[in-house]
């Protein structure tokens, strides 16, 4: 899997020192320019489903449990890798350097028959819900978000949407 692009959340972090690691898998469901994403009424911004690949999970059985906790909807198909994006900040624990997440992005697909949510305490307080949306509108929505319009955006914010410009530049060269 290509690497899409590293981000630094924070100045002066040594990325190769000693990390606290996660790793998650994320999809991306599109239908035409339509992009099936999780919309937070809070934040007021779009993201992929997805999350952390449990100790125990593969990277398709993430994807099958996120896509129906989040979106409430049965991942079909995995039909292509898309990349990976890696992020850096500040950790939370004092023995260490730096915090690492990769995120892996798969194109999927999904059965469209709602199955209902299964949220954790924290995506139901942000209200997640499933949003089919124009790739255009969530850019346009989360690029607002980015100016700080709203206060400061989650930092998913930013590399969910500069996925969806890869994304959306990716169906352009296809028309």
């Amino acid at each position: 899997m290509k690497l899409l692009k590293e981000f630094f959340h924070s100045e002066g972090i040594n990325p190769c020192g000693k990390a606290v690691s996660r790793e998650a898998a994320r999809a991306i469901i599109s239908e035409g320019d339509q992009v099936l994403m999780v919309y937070s009424p809070v934040n007021k911004d779009f993201k992929f489903p997805g999350g952390g690949i449990k100790e125990y999970e593969n990277h398709k059985e993430t994807l099958l449990r996120e896509i129906r906790e989040e979106c409430g909807v049965i991942l079909s198909d995995i039909s292509a890798e898309f990349g990976f994006v890696v992020e850096y900040a500040r950790p939370r624990e004092a023995d260490y350097d730096v915090f690492k997440q990769i995120s892996y992005y798969y194109l999927c697909r999904v059965n469209p028959s709602f199955v209902g949510q299964n949220l954790d305490e924290y995506e139901q307080q942000l209200g997640f819900r499933p949003e089919w949306v124009n790739i255009d509108e969530a850019l346009k929505q989360n690029n607002a978000i980015l100016t700080g319009v709203f206060g400061e955006p989650p930092r998913w914010t930013k590399r969910d949407t500069y996925v969806l410009k890869r994304l959306a530049q990716q169906l352009e060269s296809l028309v």
